[in-house]
């Protein structure tokens, strides 16, 4: 009894840095189920970039990977399957900080806010409070994704024949700040936070929104049932809106830089969205949305089924 007093009453006293840590906690258990996925997805967007800068539109030598499950096998069969885990440090790191900061200001937005006197949150509030959230958590954390993404590549660049840029956390993150300083850790950072906007645009607004209209207006109770439906809608609809960024994003973040820090394939998320448009259409911007959609559902199933029970436990209201 003396420990659940004190749990209670460090849980009452410090409110937002608990639910920081509890959204980690749920953040690295969903990370490292749908981690390969989210491997499998780099590959398939960055796959095709350096053929067009060589030889231009419908020119260069056949992609390495075909699919989602062709890449996948690929890096299974050739690099080995633990490789399928490479850049999951960062990729936690990350989580740490995004996913804790992301949820403590989306509710601390509503709690401002307010709900109306129906006791629901309307959706042009929700919408907000999901792409401010996702851009301020995302700009926080837009160094360790800019050395996950780095990492992921690292496989296939032996493959390639090309000396390795980088080979761990540490190292990657030396080498980028004594190539771009400490700005170069923020190499990439508008698109990344435009993306983090989409993707919590359909989460966090979807999530939020979903699960108080099941529990209006049908006979589901606040449970697991309930939560499972609700991030079930809203990794489909973070999937769509955030893949097009997610695109620009990784290819911003993975080309190589100049001695100042700056791209030399790419001048801006403008300029990236163009070359790719035309010179590899349209459907480009959604290279790699299967894996995506495929990893973000189990990823926001996982997270918020996680959220919700680590919340319960502690004491803490339902999301």
């Amino acid at each position: 009894m003396p420990v659940c007093v004190t749990e209670q009453s460090w849980v009452q006293q410090w409110p937002r840095v608990t639910k920081f840590i509890l959204s980690a906690c749920a953040a690295t258990v969903a990370e490292m189920v749908t981690f390969p996925l989210d491997l499998t997805k780099t590959r398939l967007q960055i796959q095709g970039e350096a053929a067009i800068k060589q030889h231009g539109p419908g020119g260069g030598p056949q992609m390495a990977y075909r699919g989602m499950m062709g890449t996948a096998l690929g890096i299974v069969r050739e690099e080995g399957p633990l490789k399928l885990w490479q850049g999951a440090t960062p990729a936690v790191y990350r989580h740490i900080v995004y996913s804790g900061v992301r949820m403590v200001t989306y509710e601390q937005f509503r709690d401002v806010l307010g709900r109306s006197e129906d006791d629901t949150f309307p959706l042009w509030k929700a919408a907000i409070g999901g792409m401010l959230a996702g851009a301020v958590g995302q700009f926080m954390a837009s160094p360790t994704d800019l050395v996950k993404v780095q990492m992921q590549m690292e496989g296939r660049r032996r493959l390639e024949g090309k000396p390795p840029r980088v080979h761990g956390v540490y190292q990657a993150v030396l080498k980028i700040i004594s190539e771009g300083g400490i700005r170069g850790l923020w190499a990439g950072w508008v698109p990344n936070v435009q993306r983090a906007a989409l993707v919590n645009l359909g989460d966090l607004t979807t999530y939020d929104t979903v699960k108080h209209i099941l529990l209006r207006n049908t006979s589901l109770q606040d449970n697991s049932l309930c939560h499972g439906l609700a991030s079930t809608c809203s990794g489909l609809v973070a999937a769509t809106m955030g893949t097009p960024a997610d695109v620009i994003k990784t290819r911003i973040m993975n080309q190589p830089r100049d001695m100042n820090g700056r791209g030399v394939l790419y001048t801006s998320s403008i300029d990236c969205l163009i070359q790719s448009v035309k010179g590899e259409g349209f459907i480009s911007l959604y290279k790699g949305f299967l894996p995506t959609w495929m990893r973000m559902a189990p990823w926001s199933m996982t997270f918020w089924l996680s959220f919700e029970q680590i919340r319960k436990t502690m004491g803490i209201s339902s999301f």
